[in-house]
């Protein structure tokens, strides 16, 4: 019926940001201290290109690869199929992929690791064939809930495969409360100029189609 309102679910996938937040090893933990003048309030704050929810540019890993600020946006805003692996151990291999990229262009993982609240060097992440068939299956942006894509023993090599091949990756989302399906997906980063990666507030909508 034209002019009737169509619900909307929206689910912010995106981790508070705070003193206590989960943290890689090896990262900055965020700082943050309030000036007050007397008239108004202003916070300083101390932290990482890839403290919290975040994104890794390609120049995280790829020398001369694009930085946060070189990114479309439209890369980051569209279609997204969140993909439910919370049953999986800590690799994430082929098998379970296969058959559940067809057709998407942004895929998120959502793993046992949503809602915890601190570091597990055991968190769930993509095995290098798994990262392969991303990036054959065209995957533009791949999330995940976890602090990251690879494994805590990795080299390196799932990165600079994903990012080398062009596909963003967003890392420490919070699936907790999002079932497996398709969605629509924003999550902008800040314009860091040259800058390998930034924070990002990530959310996902489900809109019900009209009758």
């Amino acid at each position: 019926m034209a002019g009737r309102d169509i619900p909307v679910t929206i689910y912010d996938i995106t981790r508070d940001l705070s003193g206590d937040a989960v943290l890689y090893p090896g990262d900055v933990r965020p700082r943050f201290h309030e000036i007050d003048n007397g008239q108004y309030r202003v916070t300083e704050m101390v932290l990482g290109s890839h403290t919290g929810t975040h994104i890794d540019a390609p120049s995280h890993y790829i020398e001369g690869g694009l930085t946060v600020d070189e990114i479309p946006p439209a890369v980051l805003m569209g279609p997204a199929r969140v993909l439910d692996c919370s049953d999986i151990g800590e690799v994430i291999e082929p098998g379970h992929l296969a058959g559940r990229l067809d057709g998407a262009r942004t895929i998120l993982i959502k793993t046992w690791f949503s809602g915890r609240r601190e570091f597990d060097p055991g968190y769930p992440a993509l095995s290098p064939e798994a990262a392969e068939m991303t990036v054959e299956a065209g995957i533009v942006c791949l999330g995940i809930d976890t602090p990251s894509i690879e494994s805590f023993n990795g080299d390196g090599s799932v990165h600079r495969l994903l990012l080398g091949s062009g596909t963003v990756i967003l890392e420490l989302l919070d699936l907790s409360s999002v079932p497996e399906g398709d969605y629509h997906m924003t999550a902008l980063p800040l314009r860091l100029k040259g800058i390998d990666g930034s924070p990002v507030r990530a959310i996902l909508s489900d809109m019900e189609e009209e009758p």
